[in-house]
């Protein structure tokens, strides 16, 4: 791209848009109809991309920007599961500043996410994860993901930066947390910290302000869940009946009925509305509840 005489790199220009891009996103309660709207970018020559089904393989390349790689001898994979592809752009593009060579993978929902971890796929270094994404609601990804991949490291890239919220992800399990509404190279040095072992959150958050007794003791409990437990108390949630659970899940009702009973002993409950509602509350408005019905 030239602007009169004067020479600007495409990288430069794309980062910037895209960074642009993400932060009117997450700031614009009516962000689809506005995206659906943007016409096509012209975009420099980009590493060869690969596109599986709804998830896309960013081939090894390197570094696009002049940044000083976190590490020349290692090649790195990451997955970016995000449901808003304009933000998933930006993602990537701050990640692929960041190495000599790496690999990232894009999901758009949380099929799509296990479909890469589960599928085949090299090990995965770290997750980029949405909050909220067709298949999950509020922390439950983030719950199921750390109960299936214990040593997998997990940022929650969210435009929900409430610190209620924030501090909620660290107690599950969170590796660091990364508002939308930063800047890519802010982004960047929040990856690259992760990454190198250590945690990050913004530098305003309080994270040794303790949570209340009963909610510091129901996180406790709702940590103890398998990924199958999380996935159905999220299921429970949303109002759906054993046998609606057993079809989404390719089981059987009298397993679905197994799971329930273990989800409310280690939840010290005695009914799945009481479940629900005590998941409620450590979901700080991000799980949104229906009435359980029994079945």
């Amino acid at each position: 791209m030239h602007l009169g005489k004067l020479a600007i790199p495409g990288d430069f220009v794309r980062a910037t848009i895209y960074s642009f891009i993400a932060r009117l996103i997450s700031r614009s309660s009516r962000s689809n109809a506005w995206a659906a709207s943007i016409p096509a970018v012209d975009r420099a020559p980009a590493p060869e991309v690969k596109c599986t089904s709804h998830i896309l393989h960013v081939a090894p390349a390197v570094a696009l920007l002049s940044h000083h790689p976190l590490s020349e001898a290692h090649s790195y994979f990451l997955l970016i599961a995000d449901d808003h592809p304009l933000f998933r752009g930006a993602l990537r593009q701050a990640v692929i500043g960041l190495f000599e060579q790496v690999d990232v993978a894009e999901a758009g929902s949380f099929e799509d996410v296990s479909e890469v971890l589960d599928g085949g796929h090299r090990d995965v270094d770290l997750i980029l994860l949405d909050l909220s994404m067709p298949g999950v609601r509020g922390f439950s990804g983030l719950m199921y993901l750390r109960a299936q991949y214990p040593s997998l490291p997990i940022v929650v890239v969210s435009a929900n930066d409430d610190p209620a919220v924030i501090r909620r992800c660290m107690e599950f399990g969170a590796s660091g947390f990364i508002p939308k509404t930063l800047g890519i190279d802010v982004m960047r040095q929040a990856i690259g910290r992760v990454l190198q072992g250590e945690v990050w959150t913004p530098p305003d958050i309080d994270l040794a302000r303790d949570p209340d007794a009963d909610t510091a003791a129901t996180i406790a409990r709702l940590s103890t869940l398998t990924p199958q437990q999380v996935r159905v108390l999220m299921m429970l949630s949303s109002g759906l009946l054993n046998k609606q659970i057993a079809y989404e899940l390719g089981v059987s009702e009298a397993t679905v009925k197994a799971h329930v009973s273990a989800i409310l002993q280690k939840l010290g409950v005695e009914s799945r509305t009481q479940a629900v509602i005590a998941a409620g509350k450590i979901e700080a408005g991000q799980w949104p509840q229906q009435p359980a019905r029994e079945s």
